[in-house]
C-alpha cells in the first residue's frame, strides 16, 4: 500500500488521494452502494484493516462519508467534492486550451521561408 498523503483539503492532496488505485476502487463501489469495510474487502484484494484505512482517509477529504449502523460503520460515496475537483479541473482545461489556441494562431502566422 502506498503512504497516505498528509490531509489539508487542498487540490493537490485530493488528486494525491485519488492517486491511489485501491482508493479509486473503493470510491466505485461506493458510487454504486453503500458498504462496510468487510463487505469491501471481500470484494477486493485487500484486507479489511487497509480497506478501514483507505475509507479514513477518503472520508477526511470528504470524498466519502460514514455512517454507524449499529456495530457497524457504512460508507457512501459523496459526490460533491468530486464535482468541485472536475469544475477546478476543467478551468484548467480550459486556460490550457485557450494558451494552445494563441500558439497555434502564432506558429501559423510565422513568416515562410
Amino acid at each position: 500500500m502506498t503512504t497516505s498523503p498528509a490531509v489539508d483539503g487542498s487540490v493537490v492532496e485530493l488528486c494525491a488521494v485519488l492517486g491511489d488505485e485501491t482508493r479509486w476502487q473503493i470510491l466505485a463501489l461506493l458510487g454504486a452502494r453503500a458498504a462496510s469495510a468487510s463487505e469491501l474487502a471481500r470484494e477486493l484484494p485487500v484486507s479489511r484493516q487497509a480497506i478501514a484505512k483507505h475509507l479514513e482517509l477518503l472520508a477526511q477529504v470528504g470524498l466519502a462519508d460514514r455512517e454507524r449502523a449499529g456495530r457497524e460503520v457504512r460508507y457512501r460515496a459523496l459526490g460533491s467534492r468530486l464535482t468541485e475537483l472536475a469544475e477546478q479541473l476543467e478551468t484548467i482545461g480550459r486556460g490550457w486550451d485557450a494558451r494552445l489556441a494563441r500558439l497555434k494562431d502564432v506558429a501559423e502566422n510565422l513568416p515562410r521561408e
